[in-house]
């Protein structure tokens, strides 16, 4: 069974009683009435970071993509509680000093703060990380409808190269891994955007698991299908440098995972505010296909509007 027919077969109908959960069909659990909002993610070494020989930026790339939850969400993050679950060589002094600094750093860079946590040995290094946020009001899952417009922002791709570097299954310049590598541990989270966000998406989600994985868990309760652009879809100048001197194929790394950026449909009206928005914050924002009805193909287009079949959509959590 993959995540979610565990989530559907098992706990699901424990949150039957509790609207706050949302269905178990979100990233967050939203109190309305005491503006409450929480995430919880689980971090194993491993699966979602190779090892911890920089337990610095290993922290970073866990704190950022817990609070991304928030964030996309429309919601600022205020705490924070870290779990972590490891031997005696995983929390060494020197290793505890350097995750201390490197959580320093990100408290300030994001006005958030420590809440608290727990530690406990194990054989498996492991992080979890609650983050909470307050607000009035969220921008959900499952509410795109037909005619809108679909966005994402930042470029795509650029964490997967880092990751292809840090397993040395790509060889670079020295420019170029120090670039994508920066771009696997440290993700780009548009805390900006949090506040401006609901003024204008009508349904949202940050693209962790890929791009096309993470837009069909954006719409998988509604009758509405996605038409989406290959040529629109934004990268890097130094992905796009990449793929026009070597043998890649945009197509096979624009969904893989850990880009946290912010994916969010938005009607039609809305696009002039979007773009001014973009401008004004300097967070590119780029429009990249349609919400169309069910009676439509899901579909990703080449040039030619030709349908793309991809190889790969995304990371799934499978326990089979």
């Amino acid at each position: 069974m993959h995540e979610f027919q565990i989530i559907n077969n098992y706990f699901k109908k424990l949150t039957k009683n509790n609207k706050n959960a949302l269905n178990l069909n979100d990233d967050v659990f939203f109190d309305k009435k005491n503006k409450l909002i929480v995430s919880v993610d689980t971090y194993v070494e491993g699966n979602h970071f190779i090892n911890f020989k920089n337990p610095d930026l290993v922290i970073k790339k866990i704190l950022r993509s817990s609070i991304s939850d928030l964030v996309c969400k429309g919601v600022v993050p205020k705490y924070y509680f870290i779990s972590g679950s490891g031997n005696k060589n995983n929390f060494s002094r020197l290793n505890l000093s350097k995750i201390s600094k490197s959580l320093n750093h990100e408290q300030k860079k994001y006005n958030i703060f420590l809440g608290g946590g727990d530690t406990v040995f194990s054989k498996k290094l492991s992080f979890t990380i609650t983050s909470i946020g307050y607000s009035h009001n969220i921008v959900y899952r499952n509410k795109a409808k037909h005619g809108d417009d679909l966005y994402v922002t930042g470029n795509l791709g650029d964490s997967y190269m880092g990751l292809l570097v840090l397993k040395k299954k790509l060889k670079l310049s020295n420019f170029q891994n120090k670039y994508f590598v920066n771009k696997y541990y440290k993700p780009e989270i548009h805390l900006r955007l949090a506040n401006e966000l609901k003024k204008f998406a009508s349904s949202s989600i940050d693209v962790s698991d890929g791009l096309i994985v993470d837009l069909e868990k954006l719409i998988n309760n509604l009758n509405v299908s996605y038409q989406i652009l290959l040529k629109d879809i934004p990268i890097s100048k130094n992905l796009s440098l990449i793929i026009n001197n070597r043998n890649f194929s945009k197509k096979n790394l624009i969904s893989n995972g850990d880009d946290y950026q912010i994916l969010f449909t938005a009607p039609k009206r809305k696009r002039l505010k979007i773009n001014n928005l973009s401008k004004s914050l300097k967070i590119r924002i780029t429009k990249i296909g349609k919400i169309f009805s069910k009676a439509n193909k899901s579909t990703l287009l080449d040039e030619k509007n030709v349908s793309i079949s991809l190889k790969n959509k995304g990371y799934f959590h499978n326990f089979s």
